[in-house]
C-alpha cells in the first residue's frame, strides 16, 4: 500500500496563524490561503487593509504551486523565459511568486498562497508559514522595508 501525508484542518489553521503572526509582525496587510495537494482550499484568511483583489489571488497562487508542486516563483520564471502556454492552463492562474508547495517526504502535500505586499514578500510569508509548521528555523527575510 502506498500512503502520502496529508494535511487536515489542524495544520490549515496552524500554517495561517504563522503566516498571519509573521504578516502582522512586518506590517503587512495580506490574504493567505492553505491548499491541499489537489488545490482545495483548506483554510483562509484576508487580514484587515488587504487589498480585496488578493483574496482571489491567494488562493490562486496556493492552487497552482499544489497542482505543479513546485513554488510559483518558478512557474512565473518559465513564463517570463518564453514558456507562455502556461498562461492558458485551466486551473493554474496563480502563475505569480508567493505560492510555496509544501513538501514531505518528497511529495508536495499542499501549498500556502499569499498575496497583498511584494511577491518576494508574499513568498518569505509563505515559507515562513512552512519553516514554523515544520519546527524549522524561519528562513531570512526577503527585504527589510514594507511594501
Amino acid at each position: 500500500m502506498f500512503t502520502t501525508p496529508a494535511l487536515d484542518d489542524d495544520d490549515a489553521q496552524a500554517l495561517l496563524g504563522a503566516a498571519r503572526a509573521h504578516a502582522r509582525a512586518r506590517g503587512w496587510c495580506v490574504a493567505i490561503a492553505v491548499c491541499d495537494a489537489g488545490g482545495h482550499l483548506l483554510g483562509f484568511v484576508r487580514l484587515k487593509g488587504a487589498n480585496p483583489a488578493s483574496a482571489s489571488i491567494a488562493p490562486a497562487k496556493a492552487r497552482t504551486a499544489a497542482l505543479m508542486k513546485r513554488d510559483t516563483k518558478l512557474v512565473e520564471e518559465m513564463v517570463n523565459g518564453g514558456r507562455t502556454a502556461f498562461l492558458s492552463a485551466p486551473g493554474l492562474d496563480g502563475l505569480l511568486e508567493g505560492g510555496v508547495a509544501i513538501v514531505v517526504d518528497g511529495h508536495c502535500i499542499g501549498a500556502v498562497g499569499v498575496s497583498g505586499v511584494k511577491a518576494v514578500e508574499d513568498a518569505e510569508i509563505a515559507a515562513t508559514a512552512i519553516a514554523a509548521w515544520r519546527g524549522e528555523p524561519t528562513p531570512a527575510p526577503a527585504s527589510n522595508t514594507p511594501a
